[in-house]
C-alpha cells in the first residue's frame, strides 16, 4: 500500500513489520526507494554527521530530502564543520534542530557538567527531546544504525517499527560492515568527519567522547567510564 494522512497507526506498523522481512535482502538503494513509493516526501534522515553515506544515498532517490541535524550545543567544531559541507554539498535539506535550552541555560537551571552527573537527563533534553520535535512532521525517518555497530545494535531490522514515535524506521546500511562503508565513501568521494580518522570510532558530544582503545568495538568511547551504550535516540 501507498502511505497517505489515512493511514492508521496499526497499518503503519505492520506494513513495517512485513517490509523489515521483504526488504532484508536488499540494497541500500532499493529500500530507500521503497520508501519514496511508500511516503513520497514525507520521510527524512537523520544525520550524526560522522559521514556522508547515508545522506548520499537518501538524495539519489530523493534529490532535497530533508536531512535531521541535533545541534546539542557540544558537538566538536568537525562535527558543526560536516553539518556545513553536507548542507553545501549535497541535494539535501539541512534541518538544525536546536534543543529547547542553550547549554547556558541549562546549566543555570540544573548546574553545570550536567553530563558527567546526570547523562541520562542531559540526553534526554539535548537529543531525545528535539529529535521527538524533529519527526512530527514525517511518517518515517532514516537512520545510519549498521549491525557492526556494536554488540546491541546487531538485531537491528532494515525497516522496523518506531513504537516510540509512532513511525516506520529505515535503517537502508543496517547490514553493512565496516568495509561496505569504506567502500561506497571512496567510490563516491564523500566526505568524513576527520574525527574518525584520529581515533574516534563514533562521534557525539565532545565531552562525552573519548577516542578508541584498541580492540574496542566502534560505540565504545561513548560515555566511557559508564555502563551507558546509548543516548535513548534508537531505543
Amino acid at each position: 500500500m501507498s502511505v497517505d494522512s489515512q493511514t492508521s497507526t496499526d497499518e503503519l506498523r505492520l506494513l513495517a513489520e512485513r517490509a523489515g522481512e521483504q526488504l532484508e535482502s536488499a540494497s541500500a538503494t532499493e529500500i530507500l526507494r521503497w520508501a519514496v513509493a511508500q511516503f513520497g516526501s514525507d520521510w527524512c534522515v537523520a544525520s550524526s554527521m560522522a559521514d556522508t553515506v547515508l545522506s548520499h544515498l537518501a538524495s539519489e532517490v530523493l534529490p532535497g530530502v530533508d536531512v535531521i541535524f541535533l545541534d546539542t550545543g557540544y558537538h566538536f567544531a568537525e562535527t558543526i564543520g560536516m553539518r556545513d559541507a553536507v548542507a553545501a554539498t549535497l541535494p539535501v535539506s539541512v534541518r538544525t534542530i536546536l534543543p529547547l535550552r542553550t547549554v547556558a541555560e541549562q546549566d543555570a537551571r540544573f548546574g553545570p557538567r550536567l553530563h558527567q552527573r546526570d547523562p541520562d537527563a542531559c540526553c534526554a533534553m539535548r537529543k531525545v527531546e528535539p529529535l521527538n520535535r524533529a519527526l512530527m512532521p514525517y511518517r518515517a525517518w532514516a537512520s545510519g544504525l549498521r549491525r557492526a555497530d556494536s554488540a546491541g545494535r546487531a538485531g537491528t531490522r532494515v525497516v522496523e517499527w518506531d513504537a516510540k514515535h509512532g513511525l516506520v524506521k529505515l535503517n537502508p546500511i543496517a547490514a553493512w560492515t565496516d568495509a561496505d562503508v569504506q567502500a561506497y565513501i571512496d567510490e563516491h568521494g564523500l566526505l568524513v568527519n576527520p574525527l574518525l580518522s584520529e581515533g574516534y570510532g563514533s562521534i557525539g558530544c565532545a565531552p562525552c567522547t573519548r577516542r578508541l582503545l584498541p580492540g574496542e568495538d566502534a560505540r565504545a568511547g561513548r560515555w566511557a567510564g559508564t555502563s551507558r551504550t546509548e543516548c535513548g535516540m534508537h531505543v
